[in-house]
């Protein structure tokens, strides 16, 4: 009788459901994965020694290329680290501006792991559902800072501009395939500001998280590709590193908006979803409450910033640019403003650690100072990179097929892994 041997089999980068560049190799008993090896290295960003060669402003906007789905998220850490170092308070109407658009960028980051992990395992139909809403959230995002996608909107010392006084709307001399009566339903609820379109969309939000549950929270075939699979235990939880939904999937209160409490968290009520089983289906439905859970944290920030006007933005300007009117009328504000932009600030010699409670777990920057214009050194604590580490256990003993619902609970972008 012929002897039995395991093959080896490459899972991606080609694979649809291995987000663009993960190669898994995968060690295979018939379709039962005995061990899984994941080989990261194939979208190399350089993002940490690129870093060092920018001036610490201009290193920000690399921060919304790591993870593209999370994108102010990313600025947050990064910001929170180079404050830490230049010793600078923030506005409170800023902290709040960076509260309201670290949820909206949660909600962002949930609908399209929604949409993507539910294409993933065959339910075709999330990711049009998901799209429609992340449509909107993407036009609150241009509205503030120019950009649908790389925002660049967070500033050391607070936010780039304040909310707009007013919503972009469809224009209909430009959309051709609409009819007025179309486009005018369109823009219904764009006539106010920017803050008015947030409030509007909380209140629709929670009967759109209602429709996602209708098509899946029951669904048999959703409960058959999620339920029992890539059960992790608390202890490995912990472990391993896992942070954000994947821990608390597994029954792990830890969230570092409440545990270690940055910016206005720790005014703001709202609660910490958790699961009981560890498995992918937990994980599906503590994602589904925190979209529910953001939501509620956007509209107590809608309600402070409506009431509380104020500065947006340190008055430091050795750190931050003095407004464009001073600095046409000032020759002080003019120097202030050539030099930030030239020469960069510098920032005194020290190291720091800033993490954010990211949608995918905790997000860290580390940065030392040698009180240059640009950082010494930064590394960048990535939710993603210790989740991959788990693959290999949570994967042995599961079918090919259920690989693919594991890479859609880790919730991965490579950009932020592979940095």
């Amino acid at each position: 009788m012929p002897e039995i041997q395991n093959y080896t089999l490459n899972f991606g980068p080609q694979h649809p459901a291995a987000h663009g560049v993960l190669r898994l190799v995968l060690e295979l008993d018939g379709e039962v994965v005995q061990r899984a090896d994941p080989h990261i290295g194939l979208l190399h960003r350089a993002t940490e020694k690129l870093a060092e060669h920018k001036i610490f402003l201009q290193a920000m906007p690399y921060m919304d290329r790591l993870d593209y789905v999370s994108m102010m998220s990313n600025e947050h850490a990064y910001v929170m680290a180079v404050e830490k170092l230049l010793g600078i308070e923030v506005p409170v109407r800023a902290q709040y501006i960076r509260v309201m658009f670290d949820e909206i960028t949660r909600i962002l980051n949930h609908l399209l792991w929604l949409g993507a992990h539910g294409l993933d395992i065959g339910a075709m139909t999330m990711f049009l559902y998901t799209f429609r809403e992340r449509e909107d959230l993407m036009d609150v995002y241009e509205a503030v800072s120019g950009a649908r996608l790389h925002a660049a909107y967070y500033r050391p010392g607070g936010v780039y501009r304040d909310l707009p006084d007013v919503m972009p709307q469809y224009d209909a001399a430009k959309m051709k395939v609409h009819s007025e009566k179309d486009v005018a339903g369109m823009n219904f609820n764009r006539h106010g500001s920017v803050l008015d379109f947030i409030d509007d969309f909380t209140q629709r939000f929670p009967a759109y998280v209602d429709e996602y549950e209708t098509l899946l929270t029951d669904n048999r075939i959703w409960k058959q590709r999620t339920v029992g699979i890539g059960v992790i235990t608390p202890e490995r939880a912990l472990a391993l590193g896992l942070t954000g939904p994947m821990i608390r999937g597994s029954g792990i209160e830890w969230d570092l908006r409440k545990k270690q409490p940055y910016e206005v968290y720790d005014k703001i009520d709202f609660d910490i979803p958790v699961g009981v089983n560890g498995d992918c289906y937990d994980r599906y439905l503590v994602r589904m409450e925190e979209m529910r859970q953001s939501n509620r944290i956007i509209k107590q920030c809608v309600d402070w910033l409506r009431v509380n006007p104020g500065p947006v933005i340190s008055d430091n300007h050795k750190v931050a640019p003095p407004s464009r009117t001073d600095m046409k009328e000032n020759m002080e504000e003019l120097i202030h403003h050539f030099k930030l932009f030239t020469e960069g600030f510098h920032v005194p010699p020290g190291e720091a650690y800033a993490a954010v409670e990211h949608p995918k777990g905790e997000f860290g920057i580390y940065l030392i100072s040698d009180g240059a214009n640009k950082p010494y050194r930064m590394k960048i604590r990535a939710a993603g990179f210790a989740h991959m580490a788990a693959m290999d256990e949570m994967a042995r003993g599961h079918m090919i097929a259920d690989v693919v619902a594991l890479m859609g609970t880790y919730d991965i972008v490579f950009g932020e892994i592979d940095r």
